[in-house]
């Protein structure tokens, strides 16, 4: 797909052969495409489940050319409906009266006025958009966080003994390992992946222009409307939403976009500490020949894919802040001020889209510098000061803290012989002695490698079928 250069929205630009896909989701034709699906399963519905006086049971070769319109709907079709719109001023009303043009001339076209039959053009709008968010989720969004998530867990497993030194507050700390630090990352990524799979079963409302049936039980006060609009939202896969006014009030969009947040910022604080450890030379990047890292140092190979993915994760929470605090306000009954902003679902998801694609770019590009990552901790002796300390308290020896305090905190260059001389006056058991003089550094990683091999990690979302733009398979 070429550029759009003269595109405003980077979206739609720069990283539209990124995100172009997206377009059956996020897109106008297919919010059209979406509502026309509601409203013919709707019309459907009347005839065949409710069976209304004044319908008829529909053939299969009927519900065949109806399902048709939606199955086959494509861009000539959404340009139609725009084209309607320009008369009617009305989106949802542009839809209606889109099908009822494919289907004029037919069998069904005398029961033309039981299309969007008592409905507001909400009812059809919510149901949209939750068949929207969820589709994206379950097809898309899921499988890609989780195949990011078992590139950090393969990654973990072939590193759970690599030690490497902690830096609480920046400053030298007990070390931990690599694989532990990243089984952190992908714990808290499956945590709330599992939390955002329960919200997919979004919730949605049929229930007329206030919330009450009221059109529906003038035209038939036989019918069970309330089961009826429970059965309807239940059978396109969603939560029936029974207590509305006339809109659905977005609250489970909105617990959409906030767990979608969470995962964003659990990806940014990856992003930011694997910067600081390329930083630090622990992780190389791999070059590819012909890129430049800097216009006028030609040495840099610079981590931008992790800082892209910071940048681009910015946007879309800023995105998903607003929509989460305006989406469950509407004045009254009604106001169209949420409509707007349903508009720009899209644009939040897109931005998360690239930045975990830039994550795995990144990811896909990093080496683990063992020598460095040795380098680094080898010779920090003050690092024993913990174990140390602790196993004095253990054996009762008053001041132990503040002994190993004098002899260590914020002095550099701690040597093994000063440690040891210290060690070797202590009057504790010989076997905890003998231990302690075998401690180094680089084995002071306590149970990080076992904490690695014991985590069970879980396939939400069906991991990567390697089809995403780009991708080379195994890691979105």
């Amino acid at each position: 797909m070429e550029h759009n250069l003269m595109a405003i929205s980077p979206l739609d630009g720069r990283y539209a052969d990124k995100i172009d896909y997206l377009s059956q989701y996020f897109s106008e034709a297919a919010l059209q495409r979406y509502r026309t699906l509601i409203e013919i399963e709707w019309f459907i519905f009347l005839f065949n489940d409710l069976k209304l006086k004044g319908t008829k049971v529909l053939k299969p070769t009927e519900l065949g050319i109806l399902r048709s319109i939606y199955e086959e709907f494509d861009v000539v079709d959404a340009i139609r409906v725009k084209d309607i719109e320009k008369t009617t001023n009305h989106d949802v009303k542009a839809v209606e009266y889109f099908i009822k043009e494919k289907l004029k001339g037919g069998p069904i076209e005398k029961y033309f006025e039981f299309i969007h039959f008592a409905c507001t053009s909400e009812d059809i709008t919510n149901l949209s958009y939750a068949c929207m968010v969820r589709d994206f989720l379950e097809r898309d969004l899921t499988p890609m966080l989780s195949g990011l998530v078992q590139e950090l867990y393969a990654m973990a497993v072939q590193n759970k003994s690599v030690a490497m030194m902690s830096r609480t507050h920046g400053q030298t700390a007990s070390p931990t390992t690599v694989g532990k630090e990243l089984i952190n990352v992908v714990d808290r990524m499956e945590k709330e992946l599992i939390t955002l799979m329960g919200l997919t079963t979004l919730p949605g409302k049929i229930n007329g222009a206030v919330g009450n049936y009221n059109a529906h039980v003038v035209a038939y006060p036989k019918v069970d409307w309330i089961e009826a609009s429970k059965k309807f939202v239940q059978s396109l896969g969603l939560t029936h939403n029974k207590y509305t006014i006339q809109i659905e009030p977005h609250d489970g969009l909105c617990q959409v976009f906030d767990s979608v947040k969470r995962i964003n910022n659990i990806v940014m604080d990856f992003d930011r500490d694997i910067w600081s450890y390329i930083s630090l030379g622990h992780f190389g990047q791999k070059t590819k020949k012909g890129e430049v890292g800097s216009s006028t140092m030609p040495h840099k190979v610079n981590p931008i894919d992790f800082e892209n993915s910071e940048g681009n994760i910015g946007m879309a929470n800023a995105i998903f802040e607003h929509m989460s605090a305006k989406l469950p306000i509407s004045r009254m009954q009604r106001d169209l001020s949420d409509s707007t902003v349903l508009r720009n679902i899209g644009t939040g998801f897109s931005f998360s889209v690239l930045a975990y694609k830039a994550t795995i770019k990144g990811l896909s590009k990093c080496i683990v510098n063992k020598s460095n990552i040795k380098k680094d901790v080898e010779n920090r002796w003050e690092l024993l000061a913990e174990p140390i300390q602790v196993v004095m308290r253990k054996n009762l020896i008053e001041g132990a803290y503040e002994k190993l305090k004098d002899l260590t905190r914020g002095k550099g260059g701690v040597t093994k012989a000063a440690l040891h001389k210290l060690i070797k006056s202590l009057k504790i058991p010989a076997a905890e002695k003998k231990s302690l003089l075998a401690l180094t550094p680089e084995k002071y990683v306590g149970l990080a490698a076992r904490l690695v091999d014991e985590y069970q990690l879980k396939t939400v979302g069906g991991g990567c079928d390697g089809g995403c733009s780009g991708c080379s398979g195994g890691c979105c």
